[in-house]
């Protein structure tokens, strides 16, 4: 049986490549061979760029002005809902930027508003920290009284010998 099938793979193995006829499906035509080997263009046909026809040199891309999709109509008839966008519309070139996902803009107050609300956080947080702390009692308890004048005698006191260590033995 092995040798069988060995003996079918060299057989087929040497059989000339054919040519595949073009495929007229759409997975054909999606595929990576549709269209393969495709030529380069030649560099005398391609349209000269300089600074009087393209003056932000981006190859003759359109670049629209820079708008943030934050600011366009949300009710708007968009083919892309989420970002804002109609299908084929020329991006910016900073549209990470500028698109849906980057960092809202706060326009709904100024910065001196905004310096005002911040102080007047940090003044009510400091003034109730305060007012915690002049209500809050010093000692969890009442102080630990000790007999023998707090335990002076006991532990030796100024006048007791020193311990022996075991060194002066």
């Amino acid at each position: 049986m092995l040798a069988q099938r060995l003996s079918l793979s060299r057989a087929l193995a040497r059989r000339p490549i054919l040519p595949r006829p073009v495929p007229t499906t759409y997975i054909g035509v999606r595929s990576f061979r549709a269209g393969f080997p495709r030529l380069p263009e030649e560099p005398d046909n391609s349209p000269v760029y300089t600074e009087a026809n393209d003056p932000e040199m981006n190859g003759g891309y359109v670049n629209p002005l820079p708008q943030k999709r934050q600011f366009r109509d949300p009710y708007g008839d968009w083919w892309d809902k989420q970002g804002r966008r109609n299908y084929g519309e020329p991006l910016h070139e900073d549209d990470d930027i500028l698109g849906r996902f980057s960092p809202e803009e706060y326009t709904w107050t100024t910065p001196k508003k905004g310096m005002v609300m911040i102080g007047a956080f940090v003044i009510a947080l400091s003034g109730l920290c305060g007012a915690v702390y002049s209500v809050y009692p010093d000692k969890p308890a009442v102080p630990r009284r000790f007999p023998h004048g707090g335990l002076a005698d006991a532990l030796g006191g100024p006048g007791a010998l020193p311990a022996l260590s075991d060194r002066d033995e």
